[in-house]
C-alpha cells in the first residue's frame, strides 16, 4: 500500500467512528489504510487523556499540520558517530551525496548510521549560520542554500521567437561557415558583462563589453560587432531564452542574421559558445569588475583565443579558418 499523509476527510472519518467504538482494524478497512496508520495518528495528534476527551478531527488536523512542517534534521545530530562521521568527510571535500551514499559501505548493518545528503545540506547551512565553516568545503562554497527560479523567473517565452529545431540541418554538421552562437559572459554583481558570439565551424570569436543586461544594450553591442563580419558569413545566430534577447527581431534587421532560441536548460546546444565562454574564464573569472576591463585589454584576449591552435581545427587557429571563409573558401 503506497504512503500518503492522512487528509482532513480521512481524520474527519477516523473521529467520527472512533466515537462510534469502531476498532481500529475496522477504521482501517473504511478508509483504506493498515490499523497501525490509525493507531499512530490517534496517539500523535490526540488529546493526551482519551478517556477524558475524544479525538476530533478540526483540533487534530492543525496539529498535524504544523508537525509536518516542524524541521527534523537535528534529530540525527544526537548520535555522536553519525556527527563526527559526516563532519569528517565533509572536511575532506566529499559532497554530501557522496558521504550519504558510504554510509551504506561502511556501516552496512547499522541503521542508525544513515542521513540523506538533504539533512547534510541542513547540517552545513546551519553550521554557517553559527559562524561555521562546512560550507566552505562545498563545490561553490555556499552558506545558504538560494532560492531556486524557475527558468525564465516566470515569464513566458519571446513572442514571435524560433526554436532550434526549425534551424536547417546544415548548421548542426558545421557545412558552411556563418553559423553562429550567441551568449553573455557575466561579471561581479553590477559591473556589466561581455556578449560573446562564436562561429560554429572556424570557433573564431566576437566579443564585446555591456555596460547592462537590457536588450538595447545587447543589441547595440552585437551590432558593432558584426559589422566586421562580411555579410555572406551571417547567416544564423543561437542563442539561449535570456531577457537580453528581447529585441531579437531588431538585431535580425541589422545583422542580417536569423536568430534562433535553444530549448531551455540545453545549453549543449550551443556548446561551442559554452565551451568558448570556458575559456574567457581563464582571464576573466567569475566575480571580475568588468568595469575595470578596457576595451582594449578584451581585444588582446580575443586575439590571444582567436589565434590559438585548436585540436578540433586540426591545430589551426580559428583565424586562419576563419579568414579562409572570409577570403570566399565557403
Amino acid at each position: 500500500m503506497p504512503y500518503h499523509h492522512l487528509s482532513e476527510e480521512d481524520r474527519y472519518v477516523i473521529s467520527h467512528l472512533t466515537m462510534a467504538g469502531y476498532s481500529l482494524r475496522e477504521i482501517g478497512r473504511r478508509i483504506d489504510r493498515s490499523h497501525t496508520t490509525i493507531s499512530r495518528e490517534i496517539k500523535r495528534n490526540g488529546p493526551t487523556y482519551l478517556d477524558i476527551a475524544p479525538y476530533w478531527y478540526d483540533i487534530a488536523h492543525p496539529i498535524a499540520l504544523k508537525r509536518r512542517h516542524q524541521p527534523r534534521h537535528h534529530r540525527r545530530q544526537d548520535q555522536k558517530e553519525l556527527v563526527e562521521y559526516v563532519q569528517s568527510r565533509l572536511r575532506l571535500d566529499w559532497p554530501p551525496e557522496v558521504v550519504s551514499a558510504r554510509l551504506t559501505l561502511d556501516y552496512p548493518t547499522d541503521p542508525q548510521m544513515r542521513i540523506g545528503h538533504e539533512t547534510i545540506y541542513r547540517w552545513i547551512f546551519r553550521d554557517a549560520q553559527n559562524g561555521g565553516n562546512l560550507y566552505q568545503h562545498l563545490r561553490r562554497q555556499h552558506k545558504r542554500r538560494r532560492k531556486q527560479k524557475r527558468y525564465g523567473t516566470g515569464r513566458r517565452f519571446l513572442p514571435g521567437r524560433v526554436s532550434i529545431h526549425e534551424r536547417s540541418p546544415l548548421v548542426d554538421q558545421r557545412l558552411r561557415f556563418g553559423d553562429w552562437e550567441g551568449d553573455t559572459l557575466e561579471g561581479a554583481k553590477g559591473t556589466g558583462g561581455l556578449a560573446t558570439h562564436v562561429e560554429r565551424k572556424s570557433r573564431f570569436l566576437l566579443a564585446v563589453k555591456l555596460s547592462d543586461k537590457k536588450a538595447a544594450t545587447m543589441t547595440r553591442q552585437t551590432t558593432k560587432a558584426f559589422r566586421k563580419v562580411p555579410r555572406l558569413l551571417r547567416h544564423t545566430l543561437t542563442v539561449d531564452n535570456g531577457k537580453e534577447f528581447a529585441d531579437f527581431k531588431e538585431l535580425e534587421t541589422k545583422t542580417n542574421l536569423k536568430i534562433f532560441f535553444a530549448d531551455p536548460y540545453s545549453a549543449w546546444q550551443r556548446g561551442t559558445n559554452e565551451n568558448t565562454n570556458g575559456l574567457l574564464r581563464q582571464y576573466f573569472p567569475k566575480g571580475t569588475h568588468l568595469t575595470n576591463v578596457s576595451e582594449k585589454d578584451l581585444a588582446f584576449v580575443v586575439h590571444k583565443l582567436n589565434n590559438r591552435p585548436r585540436k578540433c581545427l586540426n591545430y589551426q587557429t580559428p583565424h586562419e579558418v576563419f579568414s579562409l571563409a572570409k577570403r570566399g573558401a565557403l
